[in-house]
């Protein structure tokens, strides 16, 4: 069992910048894939970006350029930073991890407006 609690939502403005960080239980945190998803009223989950055990990193193409995932093992932290942010960032942001099966965390909001 994992658990995954998000932090570092909020209201930003257009174009502004933030980092969302993902706590994750347990011992075997350097094994997992992790990624970050969102979901916006309305619209089903997406993913936004997400990085393997050994750090390959992929991307949504709508933040490529913008976003970065990164992950400290030594920690159990996952982060987001996300950058140029634009209205239609706003959404409900969700940790997962992923090994055999996936887990997830209660979500953060990012509310990106002016």
């Amino acid at each position: 069992q994992v658990q995954l609690v998000e932090s570092g939502g909020g209201l930003v403005q257009p174009g502004g910048s933030l980092r969302l960080s993902c706590a994750a239980s347990g011992t075997m945190f350097r094994i997992y894939a992790m990624g970050w998803y969102r979901q916006a009223p309305g619209k089903q989950r997406e993913l936004v970006a997400a990085i393997s055990p050994g750090g390959s990193r992929n991307y949504a193409d709508s933040v490529k350029g913008r976003f970065i995932i990164s992950r400290d093992n030594a920690k159990n932290m996952v982060y987001l930073q996300m950058n140029s942010l634009k209205p239609e960032d706003t959404a409900v942001y969700y940790c997962s991890a992923n090994y055999g099966q996936g887990y997830w965390g209660q979500g953060t909001l990012v509310t990106v407006s002016s």
